[in-house]
């Protein structure tokens, strides 16, 4: 099969559409001849040689994929040859096929399109796991989303608004924080021109965020617990602004509040599957009755993903940036 490779770590230009081995479905797994895929955060730090697949994954980047069962292996039921799927990977999506454990996969939602469906599984499944197995945001409460334009936050804004909550965003400049509007955002916070500890608490009437979903780290930690209300819940998914920071426990004390952090790529497959399931469970009909919907922002040809690397990492997208086989 056709594959992105990564010969060496380093730009963009380190991914490279070759020759490679095809995959083989193993006990409990499926293979999925691949439609597209999607380009996360995770990706780009893999091509850049700071983030290695877990032990046995793909050596082959992407996340998450769309396409159909080409073959069921030994130990699957419920699934069949044909059928249109998504996935949740360790690896390899940025592939012509890709090997899937069957707990890991989704049916395509209803009106959603094959390629487009790509844009769903990473997403929904930090989402859900974050915000309602993590945090448990309940209707009513406050949530501030961090990075409100990116394929993370698009999906947490449309959750969480489904969910009942009051959502802030932060983003960078007018026009993605229209973007959030348009998706339920309510409280609109230009990260580039405004203090977002600052603007929660005055949205809130001082009361701040019972729930705050993160991107960045170290950088943002201090106002992340600032901008925390009491019995308030921090979860971090990302480190775009570091790893270090130091953290007033006084503070934290006092509002008797958490702190969480979670990856989603590492997990064992029994904790990936209880996700999915719940994903399947409770965001598939969200999408299917069109109250949450993929935000793709482009789609290009799988062997121009050094073009999408690029694309993901000047910040000029909104939603997902998916590649197409």
């Amino acid at each position: 099969m056709h594959a992105i490779t990564i010969e060496q770590p380093g730009g963009p230009e380190a991914l490279v559409w070759d020759w490679a081995p095809d995959p083989v479905a193993g006990e409990g797994e499926v293979l999925v001849d691949v439609a597209a895929s999607a380009v996360n955060r995770a990706d780009l730090l893999q091509r850049q040689g700071f983030y290695d697949p877990p032990p046995g994954a793909s050596p082959h980047p992407g996340l998450e994929c769309s396409g159909r069962i080409a073959t069921v292996g030994p130990g699957v039921s419920g699934w069949a040859v044909g059928d249109e799927v998504c996935a949740l990977l360790s690896g390899g999506g940025y592939a012509e096929r890709v090997a899937v454990p069957a707990g890991q996969l989704l049916p395509v939602p209803a009106g959603t399109a094959l390629a487009t469906a790509a844009a769903l599984p990473e997403a929904a499944c930090t989402v859900w796991s974050n915000l309602f197995m993590v945090a448990h945001l309940r209707p009513g409460e406050t949530v501030l989303v961090h990075g409100g334009a990116s394929g993370i936050g698009t999906m947490a804004v449309q959750l969480a608004k489904a969910a009942g909550a009051t959502v802030a965003v932060t983003a960078g400049g007018p026009e993605k924080l229209a973007r959030c509007k348009e998706l339920g955002a309510d409280i609109l916070i230009d990260y580039r021109t405004q203090d977002f500890a600052a603007e929660v608490k005055a949205a809130t009437g001082g009361a701040g965020a019972d729930v705050i979903l993160d991107i960045i780290g170290a950088k943002y930690l201090a106002r992340n617990v600032d901008a925390l209300a009491v019995n308030g819940r921090l979860v971090v998914i990302g480190l775009q602004g570091g790893v270090k920071a130091e953290l007033n426990l006084g503070a934290l004390l006092a509002k008797r509040a958490a702190v969480a952090g979670t990856t989603l790529r590492a997990r064992p497959r029994e904790e990936k599957a209880a996700i999915v399931a719940a994903v399947r469970e409770h965001v598939w009909p969200l999408v299917a009755a069109g109250r949450v919907r993929p935000v793709v922002h482009t789609v290009l040809p799988m062997r121009e993903a050094a073009e999408a690397h690029r694309l993901v990492e000047s910040g000029a997208h909104v939603g997902k940036v998916l590649l197409a086989v």
